[in-house]
This record gives C-alpha cells, sequence and structure tokens, in this order.
C-alpha cells in the first residue's frame, strides 16, 4: 500500500472510533455525574466541592510545513496540546484537542468550549453546597488546576509561593492533591498508546483525529476494564449560611480560594499536612 492509502485508513478508522464511542465514554456529564466526580474527589483527594482536575499535555508532532514557531512550546519541541478535565479514576471528562503549542494552557482554556461552557455555567454543574460538616456559606463546585491557570469563581489555582503562611501552603498542598488525578491520566493515556512517545509524523489536522481515537479508548478502558488504582504508583507526580457572591470580580474569586483554605484548616476539614 502507499502512504497516502495509509494514512487514509488511519485517518477513517480513528473518525470512526471517535464517532462511534465518544456518546457512551465521553459524554456530557448530567448533574448527579459531576455529583458523583465530586464524591470521588472527596474521597480519594479530600478536596470537596470539586468537580475535576484541569491540565494541558503538549503531544509531540513533526513541524507541520510552513507554520513557523506556532507550534513549538516552551519545552523546546514541537506539539499540539491535549487540554484535559478529568476525575479520580483517571478519565478525562471534557477534552480540547488541537491548539497550538505555543499558546498558554490558560489562554487555550478560555477560548476552549470547556472554558466557556464552564464561565457561562451551561455544563449543568450543581449549585453551591456547603462544605462537608461546615455550617458556613455554600461554596461552588470548582475545578482544580495549577498555577499557569487564572484563578476565577469555577476554577482553583495554588496561592503565588511569595505569599505562602501555613494556611496557603495548606491549601496548596490540598489542591496538589486533587489536581495530580489528571497528571495521573497523561501518564496511563501516554505510556498505554506508544504513539505518542515520538514526535507523531502526520499533518495537524491528522494528528487531532489519532489523539480524538485514543482519548475514547483511553475512556473505555477506565470505564470498563480498569481498576481505579491501576498504575497510580508508576504515574503519581512529586508532589449552610448566605451563599458566596459568586460574580466575575476578582474579590470574589478570592472569598471562594479563601474560603477553602480555612475549611482546610479548621477541625472538620482538615488532614495532615506534609510540608
Amino acid at each position: 500500500m502507499g502512504t497516502s492509502t495509509i494514512a487514509g485508513v488511519v485517518r477513517a478508522i480513528c473518525s470512526a472510533m471517535w464517532l462511534t464511542l465518544k456518546s457512551s465514554v465521553l459524554p456530557h456529564p448530567t448533574r448527579q455525574q459531576w455529583l458523583d466526580i465530586a464524591q470521588g474527589f472527596l474521597e480519594r483527594a479530600q478536596f470537596p466541592n470539586c468537580i475535576g482536575a484541569l491540565d494541558g499535555k503538549h503531544i509531540p508532532v513533526k513541524k507541520p510545513l510552513n507554520s513557523g514557531s506556532q507550534y513549538y512550546n516552551y519545552k523546546q519541541f514541537f506539539s499540539v496540546v491535549l487540554l484535559a478535565l478529568a476525575n479520580t479514576n483517571y478519565r478525562f471528562i471534557i477534552v480540547d484537542i488541537g491548539s497550538y503549542g505555543s499558546t498558554a494552557d490558560a489562554r487555550i482554556f478560555m477560548a476552549s468550549r470547556m472554558g466557556r461552557w464552564l464561565q457561562f455555567d451551561q455544563l449543568d454543574v450543581p449549585q453551591p453546597a456547603s462544605l462537608p460538616g461546615s455550617t458556613g456559606p455554600p461554596a461552588p463546585y470548582v475545578a482544580v488546576g495549577d498555577e499557569a491557570f487564572a484563578l476565577s469563581s469555577h476554577l482553583m489555582r495554588p496561592f503565588p509561593q511569595r505569599s505562602l503562611d501555613g494556611k496557603r501552603r495548606n491549601f496548596n498542598y490540598r489542591l496538589s492533591r486533587a489536581r495530580r488525578f489528571v497528571e495521573c491520566a497523561f501518564g496511563i493515556f501516554s505510556n498505554k498508546w506508544w504513539v505518542f512517545q515520538l514526535a507523531i509524523q502526520l499533518a495537524p489536522q491528522n494528528v487531532n483525529v489519532v489523539i480524538k481515537a485514543c482519548v475514547v479508548l483511553h475512556n473505555y478502558i477506565r470505564t470498563y476494564e480498569a481498576t481505579p488504582d491501576e498504575d497510580t504508583q508508576v504515574y503519581s507526580p512529586p508532589s449552610g449560611g448566605e451563599a458566596l457572591l459568586l460574580g466575575r470580580s476578582g474579590y470574589a474569586r478570592l472569598r471562594v480560594r479563601e474560603l477553602l483554605a480555612d475549611y482546610f484548616i479548621s477541625p472538620i476539614g482538615s488532614i495532615p499536612f506534609h510540608q
């Protein structure tokens, strides 16, 4: 077979996988499914009201023709980005595939459908709820990300390193416990599918089709064949009052983070903190 024929077969098979499996293994979560995801983060990471861990993974690619530096990332190789929200079973909940490697994760998130859906409350995320055992104000359900993302009322990031006291260090520790699930998911994903071990020798549009197929296959395996703790030892990275006002102001965002930080050092919300 010629190269173009093989490329066409791969593209057709990967597209068929995506179209066939997406609705069953990568559906839009219902409100009850968001609650189930949050329960998983409470039980496995002790982070309440969390609906997913967010991060971006750079998929190495051969430099596309006439692309300049669009695909050249800060790690000094050419890539496209897989942005994903993951649960505690290392499944992808929502993905955005194919952004230029030179684009920052935060910009990709804000421009993605995922970011817009969260920003404008279009994902049927549950209404704010009291933190477990707390009589304080209800807290919103949030995703967690690293310092590359912007703080918002629906996305928590760590406190800046320059202004850490005991409470804030503890918050960052708790957030990292929750965020590691997406890093583990990426580790399992890239080691399961060896196509991601070297730069993919395909045009960007075909790379995106391959990534889509591997995403749904990953979720299929995590849903039907894997156990929750499988492979984690290999891929673990280093390490009721009045509702809060959830407007877009920076003050509202800071209040949500401070509420969680206070809860994590309270008698009902604390766990052993390893510095």
